[in-house]
């Protein structure tokens, strides 16, 4: 299946001449710094909200329950999510966005000052958020093809990993900091950050969707997100990108849930234990930095076979080592691989979907790998109760065997471009 006609916009930049630095493009930087700093705010968040629910309730199960609800509330507002970042103007959509989170977050930042941040309080605040930003990424993901040239689209997805993991690393322990000098402060600075996100996506110039055909009466949203899911299944790369992101997020996210509780079974201290989850990101950072050199030297399918073999043999190595704070060097070395395959997948995701379907095809992929991580946590207990921990870990390894087994005999994959 051929790919799709370059978008206007995309085309206009698409020159023939060597590409100008990404460093210098304002408003792919506009919108990537204000994810940063939203990011940043969500970051601190994670932490703080337990914390709080846990101050409130003394119960470690509400505490989960909060936690929980924004995840399935994310994963259930992936698909419409899809349907709104292709039919209505992206950037009002991502604005709009920023004005409920910022409003719900400040919300709950006074009724924390005020002590009325009861139970429910908060997981009206969690769900309202959890499907504004559900709603934000995806039309953020869909938008980035109109902001750069199309040779640069891989070295933006890279750009975006690196910005996950900076704010994975930064954003717990500022949440900390803040709690403790008063715990309002966390969720009072997330409000600002959607406030500064708000500005940044303000003052992107350029048009983030190609110009739609005006027709008497849009399609049902079921019927337009069915549309969407006949592109991303009936295209063979796509698909073999379904088939990979799924069974990786599920391994990198197992395999990181089910070696803290090794770790600390093992009777390691707390403070190795936080050591590694750190190891962990530091291995992503600088793979995101590193994407784009490792694309630039191997053609895709090369490069996709090679980084999903790699993670199985690493996977496997770190499950042999699971009782040491040593299994985090493999598993770092993996994750470090990750960020240059997330950006080659999605970078050729955006260059060969339609404008038009961008967002319910990131939908949907955001939505297989999002669901297959979600189930991580519990494969990993549930493995863990049932077995000793390298064994019960060596489970995660085989399905990264899985993808890469996909990688190599996908027709989507080997068909790649250089």
């Amino acid at each position: 299946m051929s790919g799709p006609p370059l978008a206007e916009g995309a085309a206009g930049q698409a020159g023939t001449g060597p590409a100008p630095s990404l460093w210098r493009n304002r408003d792919f930087n506009l919108l990537w710094t204000g994810q940063c700093l939203s990011d940043l705010g969500g970051a601190m968040v994670d932490l703080a909200l337990p914390l709080l629910v846990l101050q409130q309730t003394g119960s470690p199960a509400r505490a989960g329950l909060v936690g929980t609800a924004g995840l399935v509330t994310a994963l259930v507002c992936r698909l419409p999510a899809g349907v709104l970042a292709d039919r209505f103007d992206r950037r009002r959509l991502m604005i709009a966005c920023d004005l409920l989170r910022l409003a719900v977050y400040a919300l709950l930042g006074w009724a924390v000052v005020t002590g009325t941040a009861g139970l429910p309080v908060i997981l009206a605040v969690v769900v309202s958020g959890a499907a504004a930003t559900a709603v934000f990424s995806t039309a953020e993901h869909a938008s980035v093809r109109n902001l750069v040239r199309l040779d640069q689209l891989t070295s933006a997805v890279a750009r975006n990993e690196a910005r996950t993991y900076g704010v994975s690393l930064a954003g717990p322990p500022l949440g900390g900091l803040l709690f403790g000098i008063g715990r309002a402060l966390p969720f009072l600075g997330n409000a600002l950050s959607f406030l500064l996100s708000l500005v940044a996506v303000c003052r992107i110039r350029r048009p983030l969707q190609e110009a739609r055909e005006r027709t008497a009466a849009a399609p049902a949203a079921g019927a337009s997100a069915a549309e969407g899911l006949r592109f991303l299944l009936g295209h063979p790369f796509l698909r073999a990108l379904l088939v990979i992101a799924a069974p990786l997020n599920m391994a990198f996210t197992g395999m990181i849930f089910a070696m803290t509780l090794a770790l600390r079974r093992a009777g390691v201290a707390p403070y190795l234990v936080g050591v590694a989850g750190t190891i962990f990101a530091v291995g992503g950072l600088l793979g995101a930095f590193a994407a784009p050199a490792l694309q630039r030297r191997l053609r895709l399918p090369v490069l996709i076979t090679l980084l999903c073999w790699v993670t199985a043999a690493l996977m496997a190595v770190s499950a042999l080592l699971s009782h040491s704070v040593l299994a985090a060097v493999p598993l770092a070395a993996a994750v470090f691989l990750g960020p240059t395959a997330n950006a080659a997948l999605f970078g050729h995701q955006a260059a060969v979907t339609p404008d038009h379907l961008q967002g319910r095809v990131v939908s949907g992929v955001l939505l297989a790998a999002g669901s297959a991580a979600a189930l991580a946590p519990a494969l990993a207990g549930a493995l863990l109760a049932r077995w000793s921990p390298g064994p019960a870990m060596l489970v995660f390894p085989l399905l990264v065997t899985a993808a890469a087994l996909t990688a190599t005999l996908s027709k989507g994959i080997r068909t790649m471009p250089a």
